[in-house]
């Protein structure tokens, strides 16, 4: 029987296995790195992504702040304009009461009376006067209790003065009747 070497075959068949192997290994490799670099890059790029959402986000929140600021800084500024508006209002509302006052005082007061002085601060005014008799300044101060006009009038002197007259000073409060359109 003749002998027949298979050692070199098996070798080469071994060593293309090997070299196979390792091939297919670095292949396996190179393939892992590059799903490797693929995964990371995915997430770098989906990190810039939020981050450009969040950029958005924040600069958007700036805006928002910047129109927030500026709806107060207008709610202010109407809250004093309405104030002003409610000043000149009122200004402009008791500009008849004060010719109505007058008028009023004129309408209670009695014969025999006369006014030397009318004065009005705030909600009060000031009557200084002259009178024939005691009677006709209880009469004015029972007109003006009387009137709607006017409050309780405060009799601060009675005194005599020439040509057998009597002078008065009172104060009487301003009041302003609920129903002014029935008063006039």
């Amino acid at each position: 029987m003749a002998t027949i070497n298979l050692r070199p075959w098996r070798e080469e068949r071994s060593q293309e296995r090997q070299k196979q192997f390792s091939m297919n290994l670095l292949g396996a490799a190179i393939f892992a790195a590059l799903i490797v670099f693929a995964i990371g890059y995915y997430f770098d790029m989906m990190k810039d992504r939020q981050n450009d959402r969040n950029g958005y986000l924040k600069s958007e929140t700036t805006k928002l702040d910047r129109d927030i600021a500026a709806i107060r800084e207008l709610k202010e500024k109407r809250a004093k304009l309405l104030e002003r508006l409610n000043a000149i209002q009122d200004l402009q509302g008791s500009r008849p009461l004060i010719v109505r006052n007058f008028d009023e005082l004129v309408r209670v007061l009695p014969d025999g009376v006369h006014y030397s002085s009318v004065s009005r601060r705030a909600d009060k005014v000031s009557i200084a006067g002259l009178a024939q008799e005691n009677l006709d300044v209880s009469s004015l101060m029972r007109n003006l209790d009387g009137s709607i006009w006017f409050g309780e009038p405060n009799l601060s002197g009675v005194g005599k003065s020439g040509e057998d007259m009597k002078s008065f000073n009172l104060s009487v409060p301003v009041t302003k009747p609920k129903d002014e359109g029935g008063a006039q």
